[in-house]
């Protein structure tokens, strides 16, 4: 366990001052460029398209954080009312949280290939009972129940190759039978982690898949039979050589048949889910490095049908990556800008939305949170100063995105290089509870409100 003198049962809630002030204004343009040491809770950003710099402002840094045990003294820093208590600790490598009909929590333990399963006491962090629900796997990540709803009969698990389902009947602690492949042959080179998700109807299995490159350094300029052919028969954006297939979402039929691409030009959509309001198809997308510390912006965006998102030739709408330059004008205003921008580097891993529909008033969440989105960013690697490292809210208006995010969950970063915690999976619980998972300490939290509603 790399813990270090924490008690299991230690309860963590955080202080008034770390509140955002009510007159605080929205961190726009450079401002909203800050690193770890401006974070905490309440601190809202709103970065727009124009407001990024040129690439190359700053040189490209190398710049990894050295992940540390968690000190004794250390607290995960959240709004006023809000506490996180510790589910598990010690994990190899807790990735992606999902959350089954009867509560129970599926956890992707990547580096271990295998799904872990909590049963929580009622109202509690504790873990009633825990086991392997099936081992096994390669770089499991996404998880997801089919068929949506309270009665799911199969288990659908995203291995880094391949798609797999698993028998599954409410409350199975353990898969009953062998895996079954639905999808194969599935491209697991560097961007390994694939994401599912199944449209509200049932009918259609969302898959990710990352590029294989940080910016197609390796596909080649032209494809074979060169690039007019290649327009006419292919998908806008879509990528060729080494990088088919890449970059992209894709649709199949629950058994798996019927492939077909969704959207293109995702340099590496590592996490994905269904909005509740609207049924829409969200992601969350590491951009490209190599252009500067805040260039290109990450983001979280819907996923619309046959669109082109601009990797590896533009990004963030029609700006031109240097490195492409000249290389596919026929694309020029055809790359759609994304919902929310986040700063660059960070790495977004997973997006949950926080429903609440069928809570009460008086449990979850406060009311302002419902139909807001929280992501887990994972932290910056390619940036002179770390940002990442946090959890934060993407926030909504009748369903639609304002373009503003939110620090929810900070506290991880011991130093400008050092950090005990690296957010990855976060999930809404029935209970009204948000799970978040991360992997530098292997940790699993359950975050409940406990504040005044009035």
């Amino acid at each position: 366990m790399r813990l270090a003198g924490l008690a299991m049962s230690a309860l963590f809630v955080t202080t008034a001052a770390l509140a955002q002030q009510a007159d605080q204004p929205v961190l726009k343009g450079p401002a909203a460029f800050g690193d770890w040491r401006a974070d905490r809770p309440g601190v809202r950003r709103l970065i727009k398209p124009e407001d990024l710099p040129k690439p190359y402002v700053t040189k490209s840094a190398s710049n990894s954080a050295g992940v540390i045990d968690m000190p004794a003294d250390a607290k995960p820093h959240l709004p006023p009312g809000f506490s996180a208590e510790l589910i598990a600790s010690g994990i190899d490598n807790p990735r992606v949280v999902r959350i089954a009909p009867n509560g129970d929590l599926f956890v992707a333990d990547s580096k271990a290939n295998q799904v872990r399963v909590y049963r929580l006491a009622k109202g509690s962090a504790k873990a009633a009972e825990k086991s392997i629900f099936a081992g096994g796997l390669n770089r499991p990540y996404g998880i997801a129940f089919y068929p949506p709803g309270k009665d799911p009969q199969w288990v659908y698990v995203a291995n880094s190759d391949s798609i797999v389902r698993f028998a599954y009947g409410n409350g199975d602690l353990k898969a009953s039978g062998e895996p079954q492949t639905i999808v194969a042959d599935i491209p697991s080179t560097h961007h390994w982690t694939r994401d599912i998700a199944f449209s509200p109807d049932g009918k259609t299995l969302y898959l990710s898949v990352g590029s294989g490159s940080n910016v197609a350094e390796d596909m080649g300029k032209r494809p074979r039979g060169g690039l007019d052919a290649w327009v006419k028969a292919k998908p806008l954006g879509a990528s060729w050589g080494s990088e088919a297939g890449r970059a992209e979402v894709r649709a199949f039929d629950p058994d798996g048949k019927n492939g077909r691409t969704v959207a293109t030009g995702l340099r590496n959509c590592s996490g994905m889910t269904v909005q509740p309001a609207t049924g829409a198809l969200w992601c969350v997308v590491n951009e490209r490095d190599g252009l500067g510390d805040n260039v290109p912006a990450e983001y979280a965006t819907s996923v619309r049908e046959g669109a082109f998102y601009g990797w590896p030739w533009y990004y963030i709408g029609d700006n031109e990556d240097p490195r492409h330059k000249g290389e596919r004008s026929d694309l020029a205003g055809k790359a759609d800008s994304p919902d929310v921008l986040m700063q660059a580097h960070s790495a977004p891993l997973n997006i949950a939305f926080y429903d609440g529909k069928d809570l009460p008033a008086d449990t979850g969440f406060p009311q302002a949170y419902r139909g807001d989105a929280f992501v887990a960013l994972h932290g910056s690697w390619n940036r002179g100063n770390r940002t990442g490292y946090k959890v934060v809210r993407l926030l909504f208006k009748d369903g639609k995105p304002t373009g503003e995010y939110e620090d929810f969950m900070t506290g991880f970063v011991v130093s400008n290089g050092e950090v005990w915690g690296r957010p990855v999976g976060v999930a809404a619980a029935g209970d009204g509870s948000l799970i978040v998972s991360e992997d530098g300490n292997g940790t699993i939290w359950r975050v409940t409100y406990g504040g005044d509603r009035s």
